[in-house]
């Protein structure tokens, strides 16, 4: 069967059909995927009922696994999944809820908050891809926001404002904005504020796109409180209605997005029932900007 793609959102999100993600892609499906993700930034698969080792597989297709250390407060000795995949769950290593005062639930709640996964490494993620295992009955929508929209819809000056600015981005930044302030010296080295650019430029297609984040806490060269309030208004912006797909997740769903081009949130959801979501995490290839110790 020959792939389509529907157009689901006016500026981005294609629903992809004629692919079954349990059997291994053609080099010609993996050029059209990755050109299709190119152009609609988030995809859409229905009805992919994988495993961790097909999704895992088909992540592949597109570049190297993306290390998971470093990026969760969970130990790994804790860790309920065991294949490479990342675990986005609400669930312990015993696969019941997490309890509400778990360390692990208060810092994944974080996920709340509009963010670009893994800007707080100094080589941020590329692509995202999420398989829904066990769906929440009610709540647990993801939003996506199409970042080159938004900084297509910037006035002139703001652009000149900001194309040359870069940002620290810390997992620290974006759970202290929720409450959650304690760390062990080790967590504080792992989680030291990363730079990225403000404004990111697309390798193939060259388009612009802000690289916003819950994670972004301070403008480089800026007062911190006047760095916080540019970064309000230009999230405020860019997650305006007019550039948001909600996505109401069904069993077997699979959606991959492109972290260099979006943003994206998952919404409340009750916590006492199980949400089980599992996602594969495709690595960037190159830093933002020149790193250097964050000041």
């Amino acid at each position: 069967m020959t792939i389509a793609i529907r157009q689901l959102q006016k500026h981005f999100v294609g629903e992809v059909s004629g692919l079954d993600l349990r059997k291994p892609l053609t080099p010609d499906e993996a050029r059209e995927v990755e050109a299709a993700m190119d152009k609609y930034a988030v995809l859409v698969f229905h009805d992919q009922g994988i495993t961790d080792e097909q999704q895992m597989a088909f992540a592949l297709n597109f570049g190297q696994r993306e290390d998971a250390r470093g990026g969760t407060v969970t130990k790994e000795k804790d860790y309920r999944l065991q294949s490479g995949l990342n675990d986005v769950s609400n669930l312990g290593k015993d696969g019941k809820p997490l309890a509400k005062d778990s360390r692990t639930h208060l810092f994944n709640l974080g996920n709340c908050l509009w963010h670009s996964d893994s800007s707080f490494r100094p080589i941020p993620a590329k692509f995202s891809l999420l398989s829904a295992r066990v769906v929440n009955p009610k709540g647990g929508n993801t939003e996506f926001a199409d970042m080159r929209a938004a900084y297509d819809a910037l006035d002139d000056e703001t652009k000149a404002e900001i194309d040359d600015l870069a940002c620290e981005h810390s997992l620290m930044y974006s759970r202290g904005s929720l409450g959650f302030t304690e760390y062990t010296d080790e967590e504080k080295e792992m989680f030291k504020p990363v730079l990225q650019r403000l404004v990111r430029t697309h390798p193939v297609h060259r388009r612009k796109s802000l690289y916003l984040s819950s994670h972004a806490g301070k403008v480089a060269g800026m007062s911190v409180p006047e760095g916080r309030l540019l970064l309000r208004d230009l999230n405020e912006h860019a997650t305006q209605a007019e550039f948001v797909y909600v996505h109401k997740w069904k069993l077997h769903d699979l959606v991959m997005w492109d972290n260099r081009q979006t943003m994206h949130r998952v919404r409340r959801y009750d916590q006492s029932q199980p949400r089980d979501m599992r996602r594969a995490t495709v690595a960037g290839t190159e830093p933002t900007v020149q790193q250097r110790a964050a000041e």
